[in-house]
């Protein structure tokens, strides 16, 4: 007896010793190579960053993986036990495994040999993350190997994690359908809510989203979905999370999927863009789509929907003065039977760029109208009235206008049946513009192009951006990437270095036919303005108003210089490396519509530097700040307590002074002219103070605008991609002009007109405006005109020079007002030592014709 007992140990010895001796063979096997789980003490998973908008509404996130990393500290304690009673009811209790859960799964496998049922599993919490987190690479196989390599992990995991942590890394890793990333990003993605929001039946459903995520979204089987859901709430009640009075109530609560009220959202796609080139080119890709960025831009939503509107409605009003193309394409319907059109129109994909338009196709003519039908399968009508725009667009043609030669646009007749633009199967753009009698109008998506852009001078924030007419249809961003001449919307900061040298607005300089010599074989140079008349000897304020030509061109050859207007033209920050070419004082060079309306911005806050800014401040994950736009210091805000008879904040302000503000304000007073008398007299239907700059460029190529008032800088373009003419006539006045009234009607509706402040050290006197002399009583045409103190008045040509052909205003005329060294340096007021003669040749397209314009 005592033998056989005494085999019995020894064989049981040997099976167990045996099993020990494999046991640890298999855990090495498995075991070397293996992850290092320690990692998981530091891991961050990759989060979404989100771009809000200045009122703290998001319009962009950028991810990966979209998902909200929520502390476990956090989350809501129901939520975390819903979890657990659906996944791992003992997950506070074992040790990495769930041995009993291992024996049912075993039992259940076992009896399913031979089907092609999926084995079920047994995994805790702890194995999901080290399935999820370690093992990702062979994490979608079913297989004894990556078991092992989950089991010895998650005994790993739990020595060196505490259990918080690793629910912590759970709920934020777990992928939950939708696109979604762990809890948080999946309550707002299937219910829009934060945890705390959600209800019994809520938290439930996404409970039971892990098995199966795409199985169970109500979308695609929403019996399935109930069934899951259900069955999480019923173990909700045994594991006494919930009571049967509130399980029962949940099982009766329908799921109803809501998505981000689109209102809370913005929509400004070509800002967005640029701040995500912003982010990248800051902090690299990883940062901004795993790094969990938030960021607070400089954008007005309001704005922003009035800048994408006007720029819209101006293109395509050019667009439409230019005529009808014609339909995108034709189709011969057999017969008009609803199924006929609807068959073919199902198959046509909607052209880029089309927003709210329809694709429609025309199926009868009528002596009224067009009938149409739609994708929709309704059908409407185009009034005769919304096709009588629709002229044929005929080729250009060019022809001689005051001597100069012009690009005439052509367009067919007018419209007097729907026949004479449709024909039937016609596939066309509409838009609905009456929903009771389903009416709607005919559209065409614009060949012009544009951008608008609106600033805060005081700070430079960009408050609204749109870079073209849609970012849909082309990505490219008109307003920071595109390079265009600026035309006339340069003269201003020709006329200022004039100021900054002693001129006033009522200094006489005559507005006459101009030729200067280049150089021997390089030509004369001969500009004209935008018509054939002349103004003879006026003040600048005329030049500038009316946007002459003539004026500007003697202005800087025989006054001031092309040195002197260079250097302003760089220290604003319009272009780099202005060449010596006269042509430059009209607009030759190339700029952006960003960097120019920065200029803009300088002029509108007195003179004051400033740097265009799309972003306001940007964060970690952990809140800690990684840049803030704003970096000036509070120098009374050291040793107070708060809130307890704290004085007015006092923010220094550093930086440089870019002119005198006074010769500031003598442009911006010109400018408000341009308003009242100028080429910009459109813009007076808005009853506001404005001050506003038009600008053409050769051969009507490029349209520009830009309007201030204090608190806010607007500027606009027009132009086509690849450049060619707008048409005769078609220049800042007509093309851009228009849709700087619309976004200002808008934007400014009812804000009261807030006057420019005048800086010290400035007298207005009452003078004659065309003739720039001292106003007498009853005298008309008399304006009250912004001169420095003690500036005298003179004119011009009537100043000595020793070079005749560079009429330098003398000492004795002109006053030297005294200016801070570190701003204004004496070199600033040299004679530009300037020849005619040693000019380099100006690029071809500034050579013959206008130049700027008007």
């Amino acid at each position: 007896m005592i033998r056989y007992i005494t085999w019995i140990f020894t064989i049981l010895f040997t099976l167990g010793l045996a099993g020990s001796i494999g046991a640890l063979m298999v855990l090495y096997y498995f075991g070397r190579g293996l992850p290092d789980y320690a990692q998981l003490a530091k891991y961050e998973p990759a989060v979404v960053s989100r771009v809000y908008a200045g009122d703290g509404r998001l319009f962009a996130e950028y991810a990966t993986q979209k998902r909200v990393f929520v502390p476990i500290e956090a989350i809501p304690r129901r939520v975390i036990q819903t979890f657990l009673a659906a996944e791992d009811k003992n997950f506070y209790e074992h040790s990495g495994l769930d041995f009993f859960g291992i024996i049912r799964a075993s039992i259940v496998n076992l009896s399913q040999m031979g089907t092609k049922k999926r084995p079920m599993g047994a995994s805790t919490i702890t194995q999901q993350v080290a399935k999820n987190l370690l093992l990702s690479g062979i994490a979608t196989r079913a297989s004894f190997e990556r078991k092992i390599k989950e089991a010895i992990l998650a005994f790993r995991i739990e020595n060196a994690l505490s259990k918080d942590r690793i629910l912590e890394l759970y709920i934020n890793e777990i992928y939950l359908g939708g696109g979604s990333y762990g809890v948080g990003a999946a309550a707002l993605n299937y219910f829009n809510k934060s945890l705390d929001e959600l209800t019994i039946a809520e938290a439930a459903f996404l409970a039971g989203l892990p098995k199966a995520p795409s199985k169970y979204n109500p979308k695609n089987n929403y019996a399935a979905a109930k069934s899951r859901r259900d069955w999480v709430i019923t173990r909700m009640y045994e594991e006494g999370v919930i009571t049967r009075q509130e399980a029962r109530a949940a099982k009766e609560e329908a799921i109803v999927l809501k998505r981000p009220d689109p209102t809370r959202v913005v929509k400004a796609n070509y800002f967005a863009e640029e701040v995500r080139r912003t982010l990248i080119s800051k902090y690299g890709e990883s940062s901004l789509y795993k790094g969990g960025l938030t960021v607070r831009t400089t954008l007005d939503p309001h704005l922003q929907k009035i800048a994408d509107w006007a720029l819209r409605k101006g293109l395509i009003t050019y667009d439409r003065r230019h005529g009808w193309r014609g339909a995108l394409l034709h189709i011969n319907l057999k017969d008009s039977g609803k199924e006929t059109w609807l068959s073919q129109l199902a198959t046509i994909i909607d052209p880029p760029g089309v927003g709210r338009w329809q694709l429609a196709i025309v199926i009868k003519l009528e002596n009224n109208g067009a009938k149409i039908g739609l994708k929709s399968g309704d059908e409407g009508t185009i009034p005769l009235s919304e096709l009588t725009w629709a002229r044929k667009s005929l080729p250009p043609t060019k022809t001689l206008v005051d001597e100069k030669e012009v690009i005439q646009v052509n367009i067919g007749p007018p419209i007097y049946h729907p026949r004479d633009v449709l024909s039937v199967g016609d596939v066309v753009l509409v838009e609905l513009v009456q929903e009771k009698q389903k009416y709607y109008s005919l559209q065409q998506i614009p060949e012009v192009s544009g951008a608008l852009i609106a600033m805060d001078p005081h700070t430079g924030r960009v408050l609204a951006m749109s870079g073209g007419f849609s970012f849909d249809a082309s990505q490219f961003n008109r307003v920071t990437q595109a390079l265009r001449q600026p035309g006339s919307s340069i003269k201003p900061f020709v006329y200022l270095a004039a100021m900054e040298r002693g001129f006033s607005p009522a200094t006489i300089v005559s507005d006459s036919p101009i030729s200067i010599a280049l150089g021997r074989g390089l030509g004369i140079y001969s500009p004209k303005n935008v018509t054939s008349n002349y103004y003879g000897r006026v003040p600048l304020r005329i030049g500038l108003q009316k946007s002459l030509n003539m004026m500007t061109i003697r202005l800087v050859h025989e006054y001031v210089g092309m040195k002197p207007v260079a250097k302003l033209i760089e220290k604003f920050g319009i272009m780099d490396h202005v060449p010596m070419q006269i042509a430059m004082a009209i607009g030759a060079g190339e700029t952006t519509l960003l960097r120019l309306a920065a200029a803009y911005a300088m002029l509108a806050n007195g003179g004051k530097r400033l740097e265009p800014t799309l972003i306001d401040r940007i964060q970690d994950r952990h809140g800690k700040t990684l840049f803030t736009a704003d970096t000036r210091l509070c120098c009374s805000c050291k040793n107070q307590p708060w809130l307890i008879k704290q004085e007015i904040p006092l923010i220094e302000d550093h930086r440089e002074q870019m002119a005198d503000p006074r010769s500031i304000y003598q442009i911006t007073s010109m400018l408000e002219g341009a308003v009242r008398a100028g080429s910009a007299r459109r813009a007076q239907v808005l009853g506001k103070i404005l001050a506003i700059k038009t600008g053409t460029t050769n051969k009507e190529m490029d349209a520009w605008t830009f309007a201030y008032t204090p608190d806010l800088v607007v500027g606009t373009y027009v132009g086509y991609d690849n450049p060619q003419p707008l048409g005769h006539m078609e220049g800042g006045s007509r093309v851009a002009l228009p849709l700087i009234v619309d976004f200002m009607g808008k934007a400014l509706d009812g804000i009261p007109s807030k006057p420019f402040k005048i800086p010290s050290g400035m007298k207005l006197v009452r003078m004659k405006e065309m003739t720039g002399q001292t106003a007498r009583a009853g005298d008309y045409g008399v304006i009250y005109e912004a001169l420095k103190v003690n500036q005298n008045l003179r004119d011009a040509s009537s100043e000595s020079s020793s070079r005749p052909s560079r009429r330098q205003p003398s000492e004795t005329s002109l006053e030297r007002y005294h200016k801070p060294a570190e701003v204004y340096e004496d070199s600033y007021y040299e004679v530009p030592q300037y020849e005619s003669n040693s000019l380099p040749a100006p690029a071809a397209p500034t050579m013959s014709g206008t130049g700027g314009l008007y």
